[in-house]
């Protein structure tokens, strides 16, 4: 079949089953089958699908039809214009995320600057090596409680070329380290536990429960945290939470209650707070 017959007919499957951009995805799967680059399918909608390039595309859609997301079809996702692993042990990064980072890299004077960062929750790793990326001195330690998960973010660091400057280990949020940094980052699970069951398809039966739940109110991972990123932040450092929607102003007052001052609340591309942006007072002792 042509290019173009099987991305129309995928695209109307996708688009009955509820999902946003099905062209766009009919020709992400479609290059995932055959090894067609998007310019090439795009380029040429009469080029001829051999079949089967076809069957295989045809299963991915199925996959797609049952709300399975692409990225975990495709076994990548692009986040900060970096291309990242992801597997069942993993969150898959989202757009939103990205609020972090740019929010992070704003408190950051000079670029160029050796900088110490730590990343708790660290997942595919993409807060901290989106932050590496962009900060060419700085080194960082990524945290998380699954051993699987540590070890996807371990390839990604070595896959994109920042091994030498980013470390990960496993623990239960900072009860392993000491000492004072720069930077905190982090997306810790925030989901209260009575809205798990309500969440799209792709995020309730595809993310890890452990990347999610955030306790009965989805706050009790910034109650260990708030005490926690006090202690390790230098006076003057910074942090920057990603939050639920209406978490915002709590997670504020619980770090304030950590001596930590907010600097901003930061919304996502869809309006939503998404980032809670603190500092430790320069006068203060780590």
């Amino acid at each position: 079949m042509r290019i173009d017959a099987l991305i129309g007919t995928a695209a109307v499957r996708l688009q009955a089953a509820g999902i946003e951009q099905p062209t766009r995805e009919a020709r992400l799967l479609l290059g995932h089958a055959t090894g067609l680059g998007p310019t090439r399918i795009m380029a040429y909608p009469e080029q001829i699908i051999d079949p089967l390039a076809a069957e295989k595309f045809e299963r991915l859609v199925d996959r797609r039809v049952a709300r399975e997301p692409v990225a975990r079809i495709l076994g990548t996702r692009e986040f900060w214009s970096l291309d990242f692993t992801v597997t069942p042990a993993t969150l898959d990064p989202r757009p939103d995320s990205e609020t972090i980072v740019e929010a992070a890299l704003e408190r950051i004077p000079d670029r160029k600057s050796s900088l110490s960062i730590i990343d708790f929750g660290t997942g595919t790793g993409c807060l901290l090596l989106a932050l590496l990326s962009e900060l060419p001195n700085a080194w960082g330690i990524g945290v998380d409680r699954s051993e699987a998960t540590a070890q996807v973010a371990v390839g990604n660091a070595q896959r994109l070329g920042f091994a030498a400057r980013a470390a990960f280990i496993v623990g239960d949020w900072a009860t392993a380290l000491a000492g004072s940094v720069d930077l905190i980052v982090s997306n810790p699970p925030y989901i209260p536990a009575g809205d798990i069951a309500g969440l799209e398809p792709e995020v309730r039966e595809h993310d890890p429960l452990m990347a999610l739940a955030g306790g009965a109110d989805g706050l009790d991972p910034y109650r260990v945290l708030a005490a926690e990123v006090g202690r390790l932040l230098r006076p003057g450092g910074h942090v920057v939470f990603e939050v639920g929607q209406g978490q915002a102003d709590d997670v504020a007052g619980l770090a304030a209650s950590a001596g930590l001052v907010l600097i901003e609340q930061r919304a996502d591309l869809g309006g939503i707070m998404r980032a809670v942006v603190l500092g430790k007072p320069a006068g203060e002792r780590a």
